[in-house]
């Protein structure tokens, strides 16, 4: 069975004349007439009958007709979604990513997605993540990475990891000699507060008003630079485990509770997707399925 058939028998379906179906498939009426005579025989039976001058469907015919028309569809759809991807050689995929977000793993995902589709501009655009959802749904971004304890409905969210929260501090911290770190063992702490962090918010969620037991000795935006003070000996930090930056940075797993968030895909309901935006779907998850969990130092 050929997609012509299928479309030759459709355009008499709804015309009932031969004449009429020829000309609107722009084809001669003996060779409509061939293409349903062929896909009569193939099928075994007759689609249509010709009585008194009349043409009209046989019941086999009125049967298959609306598995003919999805085919049809599904078929064209296919054709037009293989042009758009023809086309893509100056496509241009604009990635929001939540600021917080560690670049082991995106690192490893954007290495991927280079590699796989060299013909693409990707450009990547950080910020918090309520400011991340403001952009997405105004259309800045094409799709989006965040992780958030909650999104707006009109947010689709495909996960593609998780990570737990954890106390970073210096080499020395009585923290290096504990396994993992109650949050109660952060009252009192030297702390230094990173102004996009999203634990408070993951803690409100999971066990109520958040209270953070800690002296604040500075603020910042930056998370190389709070990850730089650490180092030198200033303070500690809560932060997710794949945020760490350097080496030298030790940390344990927060507990009591032991909290983690999921980083996932963001798209906007309802929105129609290019191409690049299904396939960065598909490319994300294979990248990181295979993108290894860096060494976090959490029984050193």
């Amino acid at each position: 069975m050929e997609f012509h058939q299928i479309r030759f028998f459709l355009a008499l379906a709804d015309t009932l004349n031969f004449t009429r179906a020829a000309e609107l498939c722009d084809v001669s009426q003996p060779a409509l007439s061939r293409a349903i005579k062929k896909l009569e025989e193939e099928l075994g039976a007759p689609l249509v009958r010709r009585e008194r001058g009349r043409t009209h469907l046989t019941d086999l015919g009125a049967r298959i007709r609306p598995r003919l028309e999805q085919s049809l569809a599904l078929a064209e759809a296919a054709k037009s979604e293989a042009d758009e991807f023809a086309r893509m050689d100056r496509a241009t995929l604009t990635l929001g990513v939540m600021c917080t977000i560690g670049p082991a793993r995106l690192i490893a995902l954007v290495d991927h997605l280079t590699r796989e589709l060299p013909e693409i501009e990707l450009r990547l655009l950080e910020g918090s993540g309520p400011a991340i959802v403001e952009r997405l749904l105004a259309g800045e971004f094409d799709v989006a990475l965040a992780g958030m304890p909650a999104y707006p409905d009109e947010v689709a969210v495909q996960s593609l990891y998780q990570e737990r929260y954890v106390v970073a501090f210096p080499a020395g911290h009585r923290f290096e000699t504990m396994p993992v770190v109650p949050r109660r063992e952060l009252r009192g702490e030297r702390y230094l507060q990173r102004i996009n962090c999203e634990y408070p918010a993951h803690v409100a969620a999971e066990i109520g008003p958040y209270d953070m037991p800690v002296e604040v000795l500075y603020e910042s935006e930056h998370e190389d630079w709070i990850q730089a003070m650490i180092i030198a000996g200033m303070g500690c930090a809560c932060m997710p485990e794949f945020m760490p930056l350097y080496p030298e940075l030790k940390t344990r797993v927060l507990t009591e509770p032991e909290l983690s968030r999921t980083i996932s895909i963001l798209t906007v309901r309802g929105r129609p997707h290019s191409p690049v935006v299904r396939l960065f779907h598909t490319l994300s998850k294979a990248a990181l399925a295979r993108a290894a969990a860096p060494d976090h130092n959490e029984t050193a």
